[in-house]
């Protein structure tokens, strides 16, 4: 089976890729990445997630692996010490918020210790298996401190989140970039921070390239990431509409049949690793 040249870094998002729908690295996917790190290569993480939350999960793969979380604003490493970090101004997150947004719609402040929230969403909360990172239900009409690393819009209805897309840009465009992590997530950052930004500092810190990183994703905030790598993988579960934005990318098993894994053990590890 032909292997993959030249790559010598893994990345993967974390929710719809390298997690399974439960929200966890199945056994399989940990003995992979652990040949990985045994075989040199190195390992990265980019997630939509806050720090706190994605450590939790990573720990369980037991080996070495670069943090970027909160879709590139913050990094860490593998010794957990923070290396990169960007925070919204307070006034562009107040100005972004000052539209009017649906009853229906869970609004979401990433701060550095809780996540501020203007009702407590169960659905958000079971995304993380053990709570490291807690809600605070906040007024978001008497809140003085608006600062935050992201702002998170949280809705069933999706063409809801694309009207407050429209509000939120119409406001902010000249600061504020988005994206769909899912259907149901809105989220919006600085637009100097988005994850291969953040990924291409981790590997100028190691002595490598982007275009030597194998990198796996299956929302529409990875497409920067998807692009820049030099192979990026499409994940079988992602949206339609992501693989037909990225036509010319392949498409891997889904992250319930260990997509990422068996992609990396037939195409980039020196042997071959079935799974059990």
């Amino acid at each position: 089976m032909t292997k993959l040249k030249n790559i010598k870094v893994v990345v993967s998002d974390l929710d719809g890729t390298l997690l399974n729908p439960q929200h966890k690295i199945s056994d399989y996917t940990k003995s992979i990445f652990q040949e990985l790190h045994n075989q040199n290569y190195l390992i990265v993480v980019a997630t939509g997630r806050h720090h706190l939350d994605a450590m939790a999960i990573i720990e369980t793969l037991g080996v070495p692996v670069y943090l970027v979380s909160s879709n590139g604003a913050r990094i860490h490493s593998p010794e957990k010490k923070e290396l990169f970090s960007f925070n919204l101004d307070s006034e562009v997150v107040k100005n972004a918020l000052n539209v009017d947004i649906d009853p229906e719609i869970t609004v979401v402040l990433f701060k550095e210790n809780v996540w501020q929230t203007n009702k407590i969403n169960e659905k958000i909360n079971a995304f993380q298996s053990e709570l490291k990172y807690h809600p605070e239900l906040v007024d978001y009409k008497k809140l003085e401190d608006f600062g935050a690393i992201k702002i998170f819009f949280s809705c069933e209805n999706h063409e809801k989140l694309v009207q407050l897309k429209d509000a939120v840009l119409a406001n902010s465009s000249e600061h504020l970039h988005h994206a769909f992590s899912l259907p149901t997530c809105l989220e919006f950052m600085d637009k100097s921070i988005d994850k291969a930004v953040a990924i291409e500092r981790v590997l100028e810190r190691e002595g490598f390239t982007i275009k030597e990183a194998a990198a796996f994703g299956d929302g529409f905030n990875d497409v920067q990431m998807l692009s820049a790598s030099g192979k990026g993988l499409i994940m079988g579960n992602a949206p339609a509409l992501l693989k037909e934005t990225l036509p010319d990318l392949e498409i891997v098993k889904t992250n319930a049949e260990d997509g990422v894994a068996k992609y990396i053990a037939s195409k980039i590890l020196d042997k071959f690793f079935a799974s059990t």
